[in-house]
């Protein structure tokens, strides 16, 4: 039983350590969320490596190494959130619909077909 008492306060100071890693500033939140239209970019093929890259870090640039793993850990955890209950045939059109959201058009980053006549 002295097992279980001395654990716990083991584990629940553990817990409020990773809670607080995980609490947000305001620029860290808005990162995540461009962070997680760019991954949903990536996925359906919009942007290139290259492309990826770039808006990566352009994104991360400025925050430190502990702000950069919860941004894109607040990030995967959205993406995945829209993948969440889904039928395969239906991944692409959660994406195309997130990114073409106004969640992603104020993110800075939006897809634009230009067609040029002559």
């Amino acid at each position: 039983m002295r097992t279980r008492y001395v654990i716990f306060p083991i584990l629940l100071g553990l817990a409020c350590q990773h809670a607080s890693a995980l609490s947000f500033a305001p620029e860290e939140f808005k990162a995540s969320r461009k962070l997680a239209c760019v991954l949903a970019e990536q996925s359906l093929g919009y942007i290139n490596e290259t492309q990826y890259g770039e808006k990566t870090h352009t994104l991360l640039d400025g925050f430190d190494d502990a702000e950069r793993d919860t941004i894109l850990a607040k990030a995967l955890g959205y993406y995945d959130g829209l993948m969440f209950s889904v039928e395969a045939a239906q991944v692409d059109e959660r994406l195309e619909t997130f990114v073409a959201s106004s969640s992603c058009r104020d993110s800075g980053y939006q897809n634009a077909s230009v067609t040029l006549s002559l």
